[in-house]
């Protein structure tokens, strides 16, 4: 073959890849836009997020999906007016592909008309609220974490099963407080003797701690997670009311964020949750291994939620052919994918409310060693299923 016949036909291949590539775009990278409470007496629970979050994108060696990841981080203050001007200014300006974290369930709220209205895909990593669990689901917003009663559902469904008759609640006034101690009061079988609802991050519980001492319970469930738990902890110590002289039951209360803080005080409480670093699974031996060596603490549940969200996303890009920017495409990707992602607490699954199918645990603090950590003492609930579903019109 001629030299001018051999560059004619090399020419000609070069132009037909060149037309491929543009018949055929590259992927665009993944933007995600994730917001939590990143500072004040309960920051450390956004910090935990998005550091399982981080770990998980780390592993995956800086890709979801196959496609470079890019994370855009704000925090809400646990201020609704806050995280909708954070969600719109990621929507909008920043176009992210989707949305993590959300916040607490008022911060959330506040943002949902701005997400069901731009249909990008978002994962509540910390908040499951009632409102959206039912009629007002939404096809594009998925709860990684739990629906708000459940955690409560299995500790009510626990205390039953010991034999506890006579119990007072305590929970902060909001949105999450009342789902909290609803879900309770719907798997407890004994008499609730008081309901008590406190200020978010209250610091002084002494007025509630006289009511729970009159009215003279067989044990108490909380719910106060952050400092606000330390704080009602201390205070129950400090009135002769822990160490066990009250059973003290708890959700979101005593965990890896809170124990550093509490130590022995800690001790005898019990608490249940979808996941503790004493869970026993390989996924899970091998997500706390490798958060201790990274940040050189005990991760979490949030930390694990933020983990999950991570490997969820990246097991339903790929699954969307690596369209991120396809949003119902992506949405659709997610729930399938939720099926069979590598998580952490051992099954996971959406229901047709975007809400999760999960085990519910309980633990107790217990000492050991030198140090005090959470023990698996009980099963509550299996492959658990939240009471609004029915009313969500989204399908299976």
């Amino acid at each position: 073959m001629k030299l001018s016949r051999m560059l004619d036909t090399a020419k000609a291949g070069v132009l037909a890849i060149a037309a491929t590539a543009l018949a055929q775009p590259a992927l665009a990278d993944v933007k995600v836009g994730f917001s939590g409470v990143m500072s004040g007496p309960v920051g450390i629970l956004g910090q935990e997020q998005y550091d399982g979050f981080m770990l998980g994108v780390e592993l995956l060696q800086g890709k979801l999906g196959g496609q470079t990841a890019t994370v855009l981080k704000e925090d809400d203050q646990v201020r609704p007016e806050v995280g909708a001007q954070i969600t719109r200014k990621y929507l909008e300006k920043d176009k992210v592909d989707v949305l993590v974290g959300l916040g607490f369930t008022n911060v959330l709220m506040a943002s949902l008309p701005l997400i069901a209205e731009s249909g990008v895909p978002a994962l509540a990593t910390n908040a499951g609220p009632s409102a959206v669990a039912g009629a007002s689901c939404k096809p594009n917003l998925f709860t990684l974490a739990w629906q708000s009663d459940g955690p409560a559902e299995g500790m009510g469904s626990y205390m039953t099963s010991k034999g506890v008759k006579k119990v007072v609640l305590l929970a902060p006034n909001y949105q999450a407080g009342r789902d909290m101690l609803n879900g309770f009061k719907r798997f407890f079988k004994g008499a609730v003797v008081d309901e008590i609802y406190t200020q978010i991050n209250q610091p002084d519980y002494s007025a509630e701690i006289a009511q729970v001492q009159a009215a003279n319970p067989d044990a108490v469930f909380f719910f106060y997670s952050g400092g606000m738990g330390v704080n009602f902890i201390k205070q129950m110590n400090q009135a002769g009311l822990g160490g066990g002289k009250l059973p003290l039951y708890s959700v979101f209360t005593v965990d890896a964020t809170t124990l550093p803080a509490l130590k022995d005080q800690a001790v005898g409480v019990y608490s249940s949750a979808l996941w503790d670093a004493g869970l026993d699974n390989p996924a899970s031996k091998q997500f706390v291994a490798a958060f201790e060596k990274k940040y050189r603490r005990t991760p979490s549940l949030y930390a694990a939620t933020g983990f999950d969200a991570a490997n969820l996303l990246d097991a339903a890009i790929k699954q969307a052919g690596g369209k991120a920017n396809d949003k119902a495409a992506l949405a659709a990707a997610i729930k399938s994918a939720a099926k069979t992602f590598p998580t952490v607490r051992g099954s996971f699954a959406f229901n047709n409310n975007n809400m999760p199918i999960q085990n519910f645990y309980v633990f107790q603090a217990a000492k050991s060693g030198d140090g005090v950590q959470m023990k698996q003492v009980a099963t509550a609930l299996s492959a658990h299923k939240d009471s609004y579903a029915k009313d969500c019109k989204l399908p299976s």
